[in-house]
């Protein structure tokens, strides 16, 4: 029964990866509501688990492309593809209404700017610390800092190794776990507890799942404002990263 069960998984992969994929997502929002009461959201959950279960098919299989090395998990290859990728990131961008943007005003506009510029500065400034001097590398983890989604599309477009992206997306992953934990804390501090407030704060954060658990737990009424802006920072950060801030980041090392 074990080796039948074994062939049709195998066989029909892709399926597979869907149920894994679907059983990963659902375990980490149990994790979310049963151990941090939703400070952490499910998704950030659930990509740290993506990323451990990749570190450890590698050590367990010796490969280089994660659980894909293993048969019985080789749909997720597709899954995780750029096309399914690209897809997820062009239906966001058709599902926005430019005319909510507007509802922002000015401060949320600047804030989307500000918030993409300094992300990408401090993941920048970070990568140098580290010891990256080329353009390509401080460019795509400068872009994870921004969101986990910007710094692998970022650096797809740029030709970054695949280890690069992956410091990109555990960067965008720190950060969004940080701006879960955080938001409640100092929300008093900064005065989040009006929808003007919380839209420049989803402007200036960016990450979409940091921002509605973060403004879920300190006003859930809040969240819509927040996410308002939030939704519009990957797109624009994926726009900016591979354009402007690249040719910046060539110019100013061009080795």
């Amino acid at each position: 029964m074990y080796e039948s069960l074994l062939l049709v998984s195998t066989k029909y992969s892709l399926i597979t990866g869907f149920a894994v994929i679907g059983f990963t997502m659902w375990f980490s929002y149990w994790l979310s509501a049963r151990l941090t009461r939703g400070r952490v959201h499910g998704s950030a959950i659930a990509i740290l688990l993506g990323l451990t279960m990749a570190y450890a098919s590698g050590l367990f299989t010796g490969g280089s492309k994660g659980v894909v090395d293993i048969p019985l998990l080789s749909g997720i290859g597709l899954l995780g593809g750029t096309m399914l990728r690209d897809f997820a990131i062009v239906a966001t961008g058709f599902g926005v209404n430019i005319e909510e943007i507007k509802r922002a005003g000015t401060a949320g506009v600047t804030a989307l700017f500000l918030g993409i510029l300094s992300s990408f500065a401090v993941g920048a400034a970070i990568a140098m610390a580290f010891g990256y001097t080329d353009a390509v590398s401080i460019t795509t983890i400068g872009a994870g800092a921004v969101t986990y989604i910007v710094g692998p599309v970022t650096g797809a477009a740029i030709g970054a190794s695949s280890e690069v992206m992956a410091l990109s997306i555990a960067a965008g992953l720190v950060k969004s776990i940080l701006v879960m934990v955080v938001t409640p804390f100092v929300a008093p501090l900064i005065g989040l507890n009006n929808p003007r407030t919380a839209v420049i704060f989803g402007g200036l954060m960016g990450t979409s799942s940091g921002v509605a658990a973060g403004l879920a737990a300190t006003d859930p009424k809040l969240v819509p404002y927040g996410c308002l802006t939030a939704a519009f920072y990957t797109a624009l950060g994926c726009l900016l990263g591979p354009s402007m801030l690249f040719i910046l980041m060539r110019t100013m090392l061009p080795a």
